[in-house]
């Protein structure tokens, strides 16, 4: 009776349930810790197979990790100072923008009341408040800024990584009892998510550098900051680049008045949909693609669980676990819930192709 109830499939649901309640509850307690680790595992990821390049075309394995080392650390010191700069700019023009902000919707409602599109006893403050949009990015200024102040660990993290990236292939294919089939999946899993990672790496680099781009030819304030912003929320599928356009298009009415505005939601539309439904689709396929919804929950749950962060590592945390979701048999059926229609239909497409034969 007893091997039955252990046996069980509810037994079992409510030990992994039981198990998953306890695992977040973990993560949320030490979010502090956990943060700085998954940034630190998402760019070893990128970073290892130019390592392993490295050593394919002949250069020694204590050489090629000093250059990994040496570049990740000067890489990532550039980085963090000239993300340093780019909000203590923002920090400092935005003392300013409120008095900016009051003359430009002054001229606008003064220009509307002559055309009789406005009532004289309406102001343009019923319509948007900019404070909402500032206290936004201020916030998440400060949230980046005290990330930077552990830029140091995460570093050295990397680091360690590296240095483990040589040797950890070989001890866990050593490990008793594991099988070929095994060391395939977690092989498959681990491909996978370094080609996204990377690939949607490269694709936000280059939303926040045309981000950047516009911006300044447009002489917006804190550009930096923006394309910084735009790359980050670029990892947030259209959430996220709705999300990174509000501030610079309000920035630009702030600085430059409506037209300008206008020239940069222009801008932003055209840039995020020539990366998103051009530039993406053809170097990452569709084949990743995640549903709607588990994109609004993924980003929800995990923001709730490590913090404005987690919202931007929440769809590669969702993708990883997608992907190492497909790689089992038993488990595909929750990754196919995951994916997105297009998905779907294609499994659909060949479950009819194999009864067919």
């Amino acid at each position: 009776m007893k091997t039955q109830l252990n046996s069980s499939p509810i037994t079992k649901t409510l030990i992994v349930c039981a198990s998953l309640v306890i695992i977040v509850a973990g993560m949320k307690a030490a979010s502090a810790i956990v943060v700085p680790f998954l940034l630190a595992v998402f760019i070893a990821i990128i970073v290892t197979p130019i390592y392993f390049s490295l050593q394919r075309i002949g250069l020694n394995s204590a050489v090629t990790l000093l250059v990994m080392i040496t570049a990740v650390i000067l890489i990532g010191s550039v980085g963090i100072l000239i993300t340093k700069a780019s909000i203590d700019d923002f920090q400092e023009n935005r003392r300013t923008y409120p008095d900016q902000y009051s003359a430009q919707t002054e001229q606008v409602q003064t220009w509307l009341r002559q055309w009789n599109l406005m009532e004289e006893d309406q102001t343009f403050g019923d319509l948007i408040d900019g404070q909402i949009v500032m206290g936004y990015l201020t916030r998440l200024a400060g949230t980046i800024r005290d990330l930077l102040s552990q830029g140091t660990l995460i570093l050295i993290v990397v680091v360690f990584i590296l240095l483990e990236a040589a040797t950890m292939p070989d001890k866990i294919r050593a490990l008793p009892g594991l099988s070929d089939d095994t060391w395939q999946r977690m092989t498959q899993i681990v491909g996978d998510t370094r080609r996204y990672i990377t690939l949607k790496t490269v694709t936000s680099a280059i939303t926040g550098m045309l981000v950047w781009l516009m911006l300044k030819v447009l002489r917006v304030d804190s550009a930096e900051f923006l394309g910084l912003l735009a790359f980050m929320l670029n990892f947030i599928p259209t959430i996220g680049s709705i999300i990174a356009g509000i501030p610079g298009v309000l920035l630009a009415f702030v600085g430059h008045g409506p037209i300008t505005a206008v020239i940069a939601t222009v801008g932003y539309l055209i840039v995020n949909f020539g990366v998103s439904n051009g530039l993406e689709p053809k170097i990452m396929g569709r084949g990743l693609g995640l549903s709607p919804l588990v994109i609004i929950i993924s980003m929800f749950f995990w923001g709730w669980v490590l913090g404005p962060i987690g919202m931007l590592l929440s769809v590669p945390l969702a993708m990883t676990a997608k992907i190492a979701l497909e790689a089992d048999e038993e488990t595909r059926w929750i990754a196919l819930l995951m994916g997105s229609g297009s998905r779907v239909r294609a499994a659909q497409r060949n479950k009819q192709g194999k009864k067919k034969r």
